[in-house]
């Protein structure tokens, strides 16, 4: 910056301190100011649970002297955001009492300034005819190729940021065929076609669609049911089960506001890629901003690069994308396969060539890099060093099946048929002797600890860390926010809490009656045990995610749990954890679109009614499209189904429900069990974070206060099947982007980065599709047959080939 309204301000004997990591955000600092005082180390601790808020760059010492020798509050420079040239970055206050930052214009975070607009303009239509036609008319067409499309493998899914740029043509289109007429409807004036487009009617349109874009989890409990166990379900109990968990976890989502959505420091990164695109695909900039690439057109370049590059690694030369190069020299070599392989071994690899394979996880260009450094060391450390030790030492018999898998396995080297261990749909002791105990591989082993040490460490890592915070906002409401856009958001009518309670009730009446009325094994008191749960989990998982970026899986724990308080219920575990796992997630999917719209300062009431509707009709048209699938598709859910409609999901839902369910966790990690071991991971989750914690307390300014335990084990929850390939390759794109270039190129990582990263999910995201229905999909599928698409394929990685294969005839 060449010049700084804040230089001339500057009294004589200050000094100017830039932040290498934010350029253009000057701080000014007393020369001789110690660098650990008392009053400055009470600003760190009140700030210390805020990684985003860079405190080597916020000093209140220097900003209290100033602020008191100048009867001035200190403004501070920085690159304004293309989307609100008029913005101004405001100021720190300077004590917690004041909220510690006080922002009139702007957010005090870069993230959220690259992406968000800090103006608003309430008379924008939102509520408008072409709004909810188009956003039911993608509910049912999501919901509908979805839902059929998941039973399929290989599965393709219509996306979120599909649904994103494919409406915003439609709502064009719309605005110019559409009649202008104005109704008047009892003093409500209103027509189909208020003017353009705006931007907060695409947001309602793309918030209707994420609603859906998973379909009805519940509904795998009803399939297994039908299919697997050979059970008569009834249309009111399937309707009834899938209104109950998807609903109740949109009243957890609505009470989860004070303390995920109105809150600045609650970023969610995954919003903030959302409204980049948002403003990308509707802000018309016209010209070059000082002599740089406008987003619209960096977005379409980097788009149609994405699209047109996806075809070689997704299509023409598959071994880019399974790049496990060691292996295709040594193809016949166990260990070599074991451990660089990608599909059952460890990826040691590292490289690929398919976004896809390096977004698995999700885009490394969205999750801090802190994050991501929590998740690679701990990737490391748990999958490349501990687990390749467990195997080749034999440990629980594992190496005489594949390195990594997620099935398990019997004693004879073979898929655990879960069937064999039950009599009418209850475990039988009997068969289970005569059959075999269930064995793991090593990866998969690994990943049940390391899902029992995220459990406790979510718990304690948000009681050390957050207690403070959540208790103060207890009493909180959107007025006490300082930041531009919850005063913005001021303007609009807030949901009252009552609303969400009333769905609440309901949903739990919905529960309550379906559990009761019909057979499935599960008692009420532990209907309200999977509710308790999964609200006390809501809460920290909702503000990992919207820190972090990252989600925690918590199927295992509702399985363990189930396990053990109902044993040999196989019906009883599936819905305990269907109800426990999505009414969480869906509580942290509902809040991270509450604050999509608080970020595009949408009314809540109008994104209330949107995600209530769209629910609504995904329960009944899901229920619907699989009723008629199992009705119509010959051989469904099984590997002789010609067009692939196999049930790859179901079928480890169906296992997992036998295992835990029915053979039961006492059986395989109780103590004196093959697993008992992976029981200690407990008591580390809980240990584990309490030391960081204390180190970064005594050490504010230093790495320890990014050390993150629940992102730790957390974000290892893809493997398997996920490898080395998917989080090293990961960790490295988001370094160079979060890190490097966000350090030293900070201006073009505040325009372009979010662009790049939508643009690089989007334009693989439309190619897969592509290659799915014009060459996969029609007369058995279009396959090139050459080197470069099966070289990868003939290795033992590829097959699965155990260290110790075991004799035919023969068991463990």
């Amino acid at each position: 910056m060449a010049s700084s309204p804040v230089a001339e301000l500057e009294p004589k004997g200050m000094s100017s301190a830039i932040d290498h990591d934010h350029p253009g955000l000057v701080v000014r600092q007393m020369p001789d100011v110690p660098e650990d005082v008392p009053e400055d180390n009470d600003y760190y601790q009140d700030h210390l649970n805020d990684p985003y808020l860079d405190l080597r760059a916020t000093r209140p010492t220097s900003i209290r002297s100033f602020s008191m020798e100048s009867k001035k509050k200190i403004q501070m420079g920085y690159d304004q955001s293309d989307y609100d040239t008029e913005s101004q970055y405001d100021r720190y206050s300077t004590s917690r009492a004041e909220s510690a930052v006080d922002f009139d214009d702007e957010s005090p975070y870069p993230e959220v300034r690259a992406a968000v607009s800090s103006v608003d303009d309430p008379l924008m239509p939102a509520n408008t005819f072409r709004m909810w036609f188009l956003g039911i008319f993608f509910v049912f067409g999501v919901t509908f190729v979805n839902q059929i499309l998941g039973l399929r493998y290989p599965a393709v899914y219509i996306t979120g940021i599909v649904i994103q740029l494919v409406s915003l043509p439609c709502g064009k289109a719309l605005e110019k065929i559409l009649p202008r007429t104005v109704f008047n409807f009892f003093g409500y004036r209103w027509s189909f076609n208020p003017g353009p487009f705006s931007i907060k009617e695409h947001v309602c349109v793309t918030v209707m669609a994420n609603v859906v874009i998973a379909g009805v989890y519940a509904l795998e409990v009803t399939l297994s049911q039908r299919v697997f166990y050979g059970m008569e379900i009834a249309k009111g109990y399937q309707i009834l089960l899938s209104l109950g968990s998807q609903c109740f976890g949109f009243c957890l989502g609505g009470f989860l506001r004070q303390f995920v959505v109105w809150p600045s420091s609650m970023i969610w990164p995954g919003a903030l890629v959302n409204s980049a695109l948002f403003n990308t695909l509707h802000k018309n900039y016209g010209q070059r901003d000082r002599g740089h690439m406008t987003r619209e057109r960096f977005f379409l370049i980097a788009f149609v690069g994405s699209f047109v590059w996806y075809w070689i690694p997704g299509y023409l030369f598959t071994a880019l994308s399974m790049f496990s190069w060691v292996c295709w020299i040594v193809p016949e070599n166990v260990t070599v396969n074991a451990l660089f392989g990608v599909n059952s071994g460890l990826g040691m690899s590292v490289i690929t060539f398919d976004w896809g394979m390096i977004a698995f996880t999700g885009s490394p260009l969205v999750t801090p890099w802190w994050s991501e450094m929590n998740t690679a060391v701990a990737f490391i450390l748990m999958f490349w060093i501990i687990a390749p030790i467990l195997y080749f030492t034999n440990t629980w018999d594992s190496a005489h099946f594949p390195l990594s898998s997620y099935l398990s396995w019997d004693n004879t080297g073979n898929m655990y048929q879960a069937t064999e261990v039950l009599t009418d749909g209850v475990f039988d002791q009997a068969k289970y002797d005569a059959y075999s105990p269930v064995y793991m591989s090593v990866t998969l082993a690994l990943a049940y600890g390391i899902a029992f040490a995220a459990f406790p460490a979510v718990f304690v890592h948000t009681f050390l860390w957050f207690r403070k915070d959540i208790v103060r906002r207890f009493r909180s409401t959107l007025k006490d926010e300082r930041d531009v856009h919850s005063r913005l958001m001021q303007y609009y009518p807030e949901v009252p809490a009552w609303w969400y309670l009333i769905v609440g009730v309901i949903s739990l009446v919905f529960l309550i009656v379906a559990v009761e009325v019909y057979p499935t094994q599960l008692p009420i008191w532990a209907l309200f045990l999977c509710l308790a749960v999964a609200s006390a989990l809501s809460l920290p998982l909702a503000m990992l995610q919207a820190i972090t970026n990252q989600q925690v899986p918590t199927q295992v724990m509702h399985e363990l749990i189930a396990g053990y308080i109902l044993p040999g219920r196989p019906i009883a575990n599936m819905i305990f954890k269907a109800v426990g796992f999505i009414t969480g997630t869906q509580a942290v999917a509902f809040a991270a679109d509450l604050k999509l719209g608080h970020y595009m300062k949408v009314p809540p009431r109008l994104i209330f009614a949107i995600q209530i509707v769209a629910t609504l009709i995904s329960a009944f048209l899901c229920s619907a499209i699989q009723d008629f699938m199992l009705e119509n598709i010959e051989d469904i859910c099984t590997r002789e189904q010609k067009q692939g409609f196999i049930c790859p999901g179901s079928t480890t839902w169906f296992t997992a429900s036998v295992i835990w369910g029915a053979v039961s966790p006492k059986r395989i990690f109780s103590i004196g069990q093959r697993y008992s071991a992976l029981l200690l991971f407990f008591p580390i989750g809980i240990v584990l974070p309490i030391p960081f914690y204390f180190l970064a307390r005594r050490y504010p300014l230093s790495f320890w206060r990014y050390i993150n335990i629940p992102v730790f084990f957390a974000g290892l929850g893809a493997m398997p099947p996920a490898s080395g390939i998917n989080y090293i390759s990961w960790a490295v794109v988001g370094f160079i982007f979060n890190y490097v270039i966000r350090r030293f190129h900070f201006r073009w990582w505040m325009r372009y980065n979010y662009i790049l990263s939508a643009a690089l999910d989007s334009g693989a995201a439309m190619a897969s599709i592509v290659i799915f229905l014009v060459l996969a999909l029609p007369k058995g599928g279009i396959e090139l047959n050459w080197w470069g698409n099966t070289v990868w394929l003939n290795t033992a990685d590829a097959m699965g080939t155990p260290l110790l294969p075991i004799p035919e005839g023969t068991t463990i």
